[in-house]
């Protein structure tokens, strides 16, 4: 995921609400959301050049999601695939916290914000600063720097967000029309994180369209205290905000 952003224990009646856009090279093969064949169990999208995903739950409602650290200059084009960080979580029984406490080799990865969590906890790690941080009630957002770094698009994000909390209408059109803003920002506000300043001001958009590169799909996902769970993905025809398909799940989570 390249912007996310989510209420965690702040919403009466919901666990977590969470809303994002995966960016992604047009041409990279990925298949939409669905059930594994050899993981039943685990509902994500999947990364079929590498074999992982950026966001994905299973049916004991363990969830995993990952944004990518922008630093062009840090860039390791050999680096590990990141989308396995997510994989390796939700297919192993490890707590959130021991998961990230055991993480093998963190700096193999270009950088990564990782996020662990099932019905007791919730946690962030990142291989930028090697620090664990519980996530603490509210509304937090973010893109491709650190957790609630002020980008403008996370700014954006987060202040939608709370007015339609603040309304009582995160219904999943209004949390996908959030997603679909197109806004940039000037250069002033914007990051120095290596890219040429055209492309600088183009990602600084929640929903990113560029030749080759931009918003590949958007994800609302709803966590229930009571643990009903749905899952809502679109997928959008390469370079628009057209929608390819979408694609819907619900389920009970067992928190036995």
């Amino acid at each position: 995921m390249c912007l996310i952003v989510f209420g965690y224990d702040t919403v009466p009646g919901y666990r977590l609400i969470l809303a994002g856009n995966r960016d992604e090279f047009y041409d990279r093969p990925t298949r939409p959301a669905d059930f594994w064949k050899r993981e039943p169990y685990l509902l994500a999208g999947k990364d079929l050049a590498a074999g992982g995903t950026w966001l994905g739950i299973d049916k004991k409602g363990r969830i995993s999601f990952l944004t990518n650290y922008r630093d062009m200059s840090m860039h390791n084009h050999e680096a590990k695939s990141r989308g396995h960080l997510v994989k390796n979580y939700l297919t192993n029984d490890e707590t959130p916290f021991s998961y990230l406490e055991n993480l093998n080799s963190p700096d193999e990865y270009n950088g990564f914000n990782l996020f662990t969590g099932d019905h007791n906890s919730f946690y962030h790690f990142s291989n930028i600063t090697r620090e664990i941080n519980k996530i603490e009630p509210g509304i937090h957002g973010i893109s491709n720097a650190l957790l609630n770094t002020p980008w403008p698009k996370v700014e954006l994000a987060k202040n939608s967000f709370l007015k339609l909390t603040e309304n009582g209408n995160l219904n999943e059109d209004r949390l996908f029309e959030l997603l679909s803003n197109k806004k940039t920002h000037p250069a002033e506000k914007l990051p120095d994180t290596g890219l040429n300043p055209e492309l600088e001001k183009a990602v600084s958009a929640i929903f990113i369209q560029t030749d080759k590169y931009g918003t590949r799909s958007s994800t609302v996902l709803y966590i229930k205290e009571s643990g009903e769970m749905r899952f809502v993905e679109r997928v959008y025809k390469p370079g628009s905000d057209d929608v390819d398909q979408e694609n819907h799940f619900e389920f009970s989570i067992n928190q036995d």
